[in-house]
């Protein structure tokens, strides 16, 4: 007796994630078991010596003088804004390019943020738009920068270096100095990035203005398991003030010196990983540096604008951030193939239904919404592969309809 044999369907390749941080975690499992035991054994939930070994070792690795660490990204935004002298009914002049994480911090203060636009090579903050904000729409009012049309005073600038590239500093420092008006960092997608400056000095993201932020969200290139974030500054006095504001305003047990603090106090469990983690980014921010080469390469064929790394900057591509003309389609044909990707931001600030009717544009956004409807973000983390990262390639290549290879 005979049978027809039916051919085999060959198994469809399986999906690339957008992000998967399973293989990092298996890389410290023996690590993380220990410091759970640690933490349950010891009953030092929040605070405590994890949480300072993790600051003095961040610290450290910044070249920053003091970090405090808080319980999100969020929370470090508002804590840096309040130590640096933000009040409610202020300005915050920052981007619309980014998540509203950057925002909240500011409008939980009671301020009012005013969105300048985006430099169309970096997505950061264009230093002649900020430059063209300062000089045409505000007036000085003895020492007080004031915003012409609002009357409200102009109390910090927030450059925010995204997608892990940092912002150009050095005009937006000077033009800072010039009125003013303090900076204060959004550090929160750029755990190890740099800035070159002119006269050769490299300085870590986050150690450039009076205060900064960052986020550990899990995702982050430095990422919690959880929620958690931290401030930095050089300054010792805005340190004690956020280590007080992170604690309900205690300067003592039961003793509040004011009434507008939080309870944004950094889990222990958290300050351990992040320390675990913190070892490792550089190895890890080499890799995300090696996958995105190997993106830069394949690409140069396709008619797609890969990342531009800025002569200023060591992008550390917390996201692989691409420009096309029809991004919505070639998303659509990448998910179809099993390739996961991510939009950031397909949604600009000064468009969110949370700002309708706000008068908070700073001059023309043309290229903050460009950035909206053209970029798509491919898949990058550290642990990718790069039969992975072809595979990303060859489905990018067949969205686009162009060939690999001239």
């Amino acid at each position: 007796m005979s049978y027809n044999k039916r051919p085999k369907r060959a198994r469809p390749a399986r999906p690339v994630p957008f992000v998967d941080l399973k293989p990092q975690h298996d890389e410290l499992r023996a690590e993380l078991d220990a410091l759970f035991r640690q933490v349950l054994d010891t009953s030092s939930f929040i605070g405590g010596p994890l949480v300072e070994e993790f600051e003095a070792e961040f610290a450290r690795y910044l070249g920053a003088p003091h970090v405090v660490g808080v319980s999100s990204g969020t929370d470090a935004v508002r804590i840096a804004l309040q130590v640096a002298g933000v009040a409610r009914d202020d300005l915050v002049v920052t981007v619309s390019h980014t998540f509203i994480g950057t925002t909240e911090g500011v409008t939980q203060l009671g301020a009012v943020p005013i969105f300048v636009d985006i430099d169309a090579d970096s997505f950061t903050m264009s230093p002649v738009a900020l430059e063209d904000f300062l000089d045409g729409q505000c007036r000085r009012d003895g020492d007080v920068l004031r915003h012409r049309r609002s009357g409200r005073r102009v109390a910090a600038i927030m450059p925010v270096h995204l997608y892990g590239q940092s912002a150009d500093m050095e005009p937006i420092l000077a033009s800072a100095a010039d009125y003013g008006v303090p900076v204060v960092e959004d550090a929160a997608q750029a755990q190890g990035a740099t800035y070159r400056f002119a006269n050769g000095r490299v300085a870590r993201c986050g150690t450039m203005g009076v205060s900064a932020a960052f986020s550990f969200y899990p995702g982050k290139n430095l990422g919690a398991i959880g929620e958690a974030g931290a401030v930095a500054t050089g300054d010792v006095e805005l340190a004690s003030r956020a280590r007080m504001l992170r604690d309900h305003g205690q300067i003592e047990k039961y003793v509040h010196l004011v009434a507008d603090g939080a309870n944004a106090r950094l889990d222990a469990l958290q300050a351990g990983v992040l320390s675990l983690k913190l070892r490792r980014l550089d190895e890890w921010n080499a890799r995300r540096r090696a996958l995105a080469l190997h993106y830069d390469e394949a690409l140069d064929a396709l008619d797609i604008q890969a990342p531009r790394e800025m002569p200023w900057a060591e992008h550390v591509y917390h996201l692989y951030v691409v420009e096309l003309p029809n991004r919505d389609e070639v998303r659509a044909a990448l998910a179809e193939g099993g390739i996961a990707t991510g939009l950031h931001y397909p949604v600009p600030l000064h468009r969110q239904p949370a700002f309708e009717g706000a008068d908070i544009a700073g001059g023309p956004l043309e290229q903050t919404e460009r950035a909206a409807e053209r970029c798509l973000s491919l898949p990058m983390y550290p642990h990718l592969s790069a039969a992975q990262a072809d595979r990303v390639v060859e489905a990018l290549a067949a969205a686009v309809a162009v060939p690999l290879s001239a």
